[in-house]
């Protein structure tokens, strides 16, 4: 059951597989560049940037703008350094790690139904680990609330992503298993 490719056991024709795939990527690079264009965020980076180069009191060469650009990688995004509570901060990742590799190993399965059990393993590794962070975070750290004045049952827009995805893995993972 961990070894084999669950979506070449579907009734679903690999061609519309595919064809979704290819919609879904396109239509979250429409949604990316219009949240951008809609919201002028890159406007305002690029606006706040341009302002802080004028401000420096010494041009940044190169290899300092390298390794400010590396550090920022590895510690704002790979290591979710944001978050300075580590109970968030794992959550996180494990969501996060666990979304790459269960979207990865969908998009390989679904366009190579001969995928490798490797793969299929990765498939499940992903899920599991997008369970595992996002109802820990659910149930455990977002509850916390509470201490904010707000009930647990309260759902807000920003709770929308965090349950969709819950919702479709943890769905996904029950059905490959039956």
């Amino acid at each position: 059951m961990f070894t084999v490719n669950p979506f070449a056991q579907l009734a679903i024709s690999p061609v519309a597989m595919q064809t979704y795939v290819v919609i879904m990527f396109l239509l979250v690079v429409a949604g990316t560049l219009f949240d951008v264009v809609h919201k002028g965020s890159a406007k305002y980076f690029f606006e706040n940037w341009r302002r802080s180069k004028g401000k420096a009191a010494k041009p940044v060469g190169g290899g300092a703008l390298m390794s400010i650009a590396v550090q920022t990688a590895v510690v704002d995004v790979l290591a979710s350094g944001e978050f300075c509570n580590p109970r968030r901060r794992v959550a996180h990742l494990l969501g996060m790690y666990g979304f790459v590799l269960y979207v990865l190993a969908t998009v390989v399965m679904v366009f190579n139904a001969s995928a490798g059990a490797i793969w299929a393993q990765l498939w499940w590794l992903g899920g599991l680990m997008i369970c595992v962070g996002g109802y820990w975070f659910w149930f455990f750290i977002r509850v916390d609330v509470a201490a904010e004045g707000h009930s647990p049952l309260r759902l807000v827009r920003a709770d929308l992503f965090i349950l969709s995805l819950l919702a479709s893995t943890t769905l996904g993972l029950l059905c490959a298993f039956l």
